[in-house]
């Protein structure tokens, strides 16, 4: 007769984002020993992080926060929703989230070679990969410094952690500094611009756009006389598309981010938004 219940399956899987199956044979030849039977799922994991290598890692979580205005947002992957929104998964990402802080590190490349305990985090990775017994895997990393910086983290379903994250800075600081920062960053996890001003678009980009704006109206048939009106017109909404102070506000249409910026007095620097798998 097994020496647990299910209860004690349920914490186990709670504790390691195992699968059922995995957890119950590991209980079985632990003879009901939680942390023996933890730690026989870990050296199985730890014998079959090769054979997860291949493995897509769709899903996880994005992790942000601002230390010295300085703000650090990382996205870690994992291969199931179900490890994504796991206690371990979660730890584990806020332990590589507070490396990136205090490593200084601009890239994966360097976060994954940062120093934790006597050992490089890349370590740490496979580690974790083998706890939870899925492939896990650091994906990105931004690094933003303004006098004001905000980070915003985003749930789109309420049993899982935050799948979009942003970081925005601006120039000025200050109580009305920060909460236009914060309105911005909720407005860029919804609209997702890509760049902060039309100076940021290569000119060979917008002469291409221009171009498809200008033989668009022509098969269109519109007259030559309006039509650089026309295709002036075009290239605008193109801008207000993906540049983020050519927007409309989300909180308000009937102004561009770029305005609600200026009557707060500061101006945009730089920002990034990650969503899970994009």
């Amino acid at each position: 007769m097994a020496n647990y219940t299910a209860a004690d399956i349920k914490a186990l899987r709670e504790r390691t984002g195992a699968g059922m199956m995995d957890v119950k044979k590991a209980l079985d030849e632990a003879n009901g020993d939680a942390d023996k039977a933890m730690e026989l799922i870990r050296i199985k994991g730890l014998k079959g992080a090769t054979k997860r290598e291949g493995r897509s890692t769709a899903e996880g979580l994005v992790a942000a926060a601002v230390e010295n205005g300085v703000g650090v947002m990382v996205e870690v992957n994992c291969e199931t929703d179900f490890v994504a929104k796991a206690a371990p998964f979660i730890d584990f990402s806020n332990k590589v989230l507070a490396v990136a802080l205090t490593s200084g590190a601009a890239d994966v490349e360097s976060l994954l070679a940062a120093d934790v305990d006597g050992k490089p985090l890349s370590e740490l990775v496979i580690e974790a990969g083998a706890l939870l017994g899925e492939k896990v895997a650091i994906r990105r990393i931004a690094r933003i410094e303004g006098a004001t910086v905000d980070a915003y983290l985003h749930k789109t379903s309420k049993d899982l952690p935050a799948q979009v994250g942003v970081l925005f800075a601006v120039d000025g600081a200050g109580e009305g500094a920060g909460v236009v920062a914060h309105d911005v960053a909720v407005h860029i996890a919804a609209m997702s611009p890509t760049f902060v001003s039309r100076d940021e678009i290569s000119p060979e980009t917008v002469e291409n756009e221009r171009r498809i704006a200008t033989e668009t109206a022509q098969a269109e048939g519109k007259p030559e006389a309006a039509m650089s009106k026309i295709v002036e017109g075009r290239l605008t909404g193109f801008f207000k598309e993906i540049v983020l102070v050519d927007q409309a506000f989300a909180k308000d249409a009937k102004k561009s981010v770029g305005t609600v910026l200026d009557e707060a007095g500061v101006k945009a620097v730089a920002f990034a938004r990650f969503r899970v798998g994009a």
